[in-house]
């Protein structure tokens, strides 16, 4: 029986492309210098690689599902020009407080909630405890340490701002980094010894 794959789960805003405070339209997304490259090398290295992503501006009316398709058709573009590939784009559209319905309602899919990760994982054949996640914000922290993953945070995006909150709550990231090129670097070495 082979072991199942190991996978890096990557938030969208504020770790692979620029925080804006909702990407609204494909031309406010604008990827963080180096991600494409270090996305490739997430590849090259024969992870799975995920986006998972919180996307409440479709629950509060900011844009679409459907214009949700068009931001991440430029993202996967912008990636490849990279040289870089992602498996699957795993978001949640709702807000249990904010919006309108259908999406307004307390899910399994919104991060800290672990249900983007346990779809990829039952999807891609992914060993959740030999994986890694990375964000710029607490809820990433906790949906990784939730499933058993490693759990890297980011200081792009709220990543400064998230580092100084979480000071004292509990909520530890088993890694800092100050981008996805150093995240992945650690991911690299640190999963011969994982």
């Amino acid at each position: 029986m082979t072991a199942r794959r190991a996978a890096v789960f990557l938030d969208r805003d504020g770790t692979i492309n620029e925080e804006v405070d909702f990407v609204k339209t494909p031309e406010e997304l604008v990827l963080i210098p180096g991600a494409g490259a270090a996305v490739r090398r997430l590849n090259e290295a024969g992870f799975v690689s995920c986006v998972i992503s919180n996307q409440s501006g479709v629950a509060r009316g900011f844009y679409t599902e459907a214009d949700l398709v068009g931001i991440h058709a430029k993202l996967e573009r912008e990636l490849a020009e990279a040289g870089g590939r992602i498996d699957r784009i795993y978001y949640c559209p709702h807000h249990p407080t904010k919006g309108a319905p259908p999406y307004d309602v307390l899910c399994e899919c919104r991060k800290p909630a672990p249900g983007m990760l346990l779809k990829g994982a039952r999807e891609l054949d992914v060993d959740l405890t030999r994986s890694f996640v990375v964000g710029d914000r607490d809820v990433d922290i906790q949906v990784g340490k939730a499933v058993g993953a490693y759990a890297i945070l980011v200081l792009t995006g709220y990543g400064r701002k998230t580092l100084e909150e979480i000071a004292g709550t509990g909520i530890v990231p088993d890694f800092v980094a100050s981008n996805l090129t150093e995240a992945v670097t650690h991911i690299l070495q640190e999963y011969d010894h994982r």
